[in-house]
């Protein structure tokens, strides 16, 4: 609960203009705040020169917090193949527990897999695999993974739960969090350990990628969080690596499974995979029309690489959705990332600024994106690419 102290507010407005989600009004000199629009954010109390607004927190805590050990990691398989994402969030796990001096263990969820890429858990650094096979979990339905991750949870305590932020982390984990009463940070793009304290610090975007939010869950167990995918490295593949494979039975409640998996469609839009290229040629507002995008799309044929966009080129209906890069699209880790026409709003750095390499080309020399770029071209895009891709030849 926030509220501001009538007699130590001096009306400098201070509070009003720090505030993110424009939540505080001055009325009679007197900071007002609209309770249905603050997020509680508390950027208002850390300004305020008179200590005239407060939040008061009323705090639970959960039991039994020092039964949960280990991290475990959940294993994303499609069409019976492990997810690259996975071997990333290993390899960041791994990492904490070396921290915290505990294990790593995975939670695989399908229907006759095969040996070899159950053993890859191992060989990407869990301790422990511990699977589950079932008709019903062979293709992803949230409702039938929640009750798997939730009764697996249940029975071995994780103290840190991690997973991809895909469609299907991002589509049942939050569930799990829910049926556990705990609390969950998505997309985060850097983990560490706060060793005194034992807790997980949890770093990802907030207030449309203006600020970076670290956040902690002190009071429950287990701590979840889920990762956007290429913002974490894999641990190198060791095949000599010894673990165990555990089977698990989940006792299905069907009466709560109301989803039928159809079918998966696959995207044709692209010949290569955006979060699996290598190179990476994407367009933003300064192709100035849809058609523009062939000429990005016969750059991109030359140096074998994926097409991607800005959030205004996918808004613009330009080109799908599945192109569209940043914080509210992929996030990428390319060798190479061209980009061209955009001018680097925070929101789309969030998504590619890991690049290896990254190459812009814009006609605006005081565009953000050449705060950010190794190679910036001052130039018409109109004219760049086409002499690029005649070089090329």
């Amino acid at each position: 609960m926030i509220e501001v102290i009538v007699e130590e507010c001096i009306g400098c407005g201070e509070c009003v203009s720090s505030c993110p989600v424009d939540a505080i009004s001055m009325v009679d000199d007197t900071a007002e705040i609209d309770l249905d629009k603050c997020t509680l954010c508390s950027a208002c109390v850390s300004v305020c020169p008179t200590d005239a607004i407060i939040i008061r927190k009323q705090e639970k805590r959960g039991e039994g917090l020092e039964d949960y050990k280990g991290i475990l990691v959940f294993a994303e398989q499609k069409n019976s193949k492990i997810q690259p994402v996975t071997y990333e969030m290993l390899g960041k796990a791994r990492e904490l527990a070396d921290v915290m001096g505990t294990e790593v263990s995975a939670a695989l969820f399908g229907y006759e897999l095969p040996e070899t890429e159950i053993q890859s858990l191992i060989h990407y650094g869990a301790g422990k695999v511990y699977l589950s096979q079932d008709k019903i979990l062979k293709d992803f339905i949230a409702e039938a993974y929640s009750q798997a991750m939730v009764q697996l949870t249940h029975k071995i305590k994780p103290e840190i739960i991690l997973s991809g932020a895909t469609s299907i982390g991002r589509s049942f984990i939050p569930r799990v969090a829910v049926e556990l009463e705990t609390g969950l940070t998505a997309d985060c793009t850097e983990l560490t350990i706060d060793k005194k304290k034992r807790e997980l610090l949890q770093t990802r975007p907030a207030f449309g990628g203006n600020i970076m939010a670290t956040i902690r869950s002190g009071n429950f167990r287990p701590q979840m969080a889920t990762v956007r995918h290429k913002v974490m490295d894999p641990i190198e593949k060791d095949e000599n690596r010894a673990g165990k494979i555990l089977d698990f039975e989940i006792k299905f409640d069907k009466s709560k499974i109301l989803t039928n998996f159809i079918k998966s469609v696959k995207d044709e839009t692209q010949s290569v995979k955006i979060t699996e290229a290598d190179i990476i040629v994407a367009g933003g507002r300064g192709l100035k029309d849809p058609t523009n995008f062939s000429l990005l799309e016969k750059l991109a044929k030359k140096l074998g690489a994926a097409i991607g966009a800005s959030r205004a080129a996918v808004d613009a209906d330009w080109i799908e959705y599945s192109h569209q890069v940043g914080q509210t699209g992929k996030t990428v880790k390319p060798k190479i990332y061209i980009a061209c026409g955009i001018s680097g709003a925070i929101q789309h750095l969030v998504g590619m600024r890991s690049s290896d390499y990254i190459i812009a080309i814009n006609k605006d020399p005081k565009a953000p994106i050449f705060e950010v770029c190794d190679i910036g071209i001052v130039g018409d895009l109109f004219e760049v690419v086409p002499e690029l891709t005649k070089q090329l030849k």
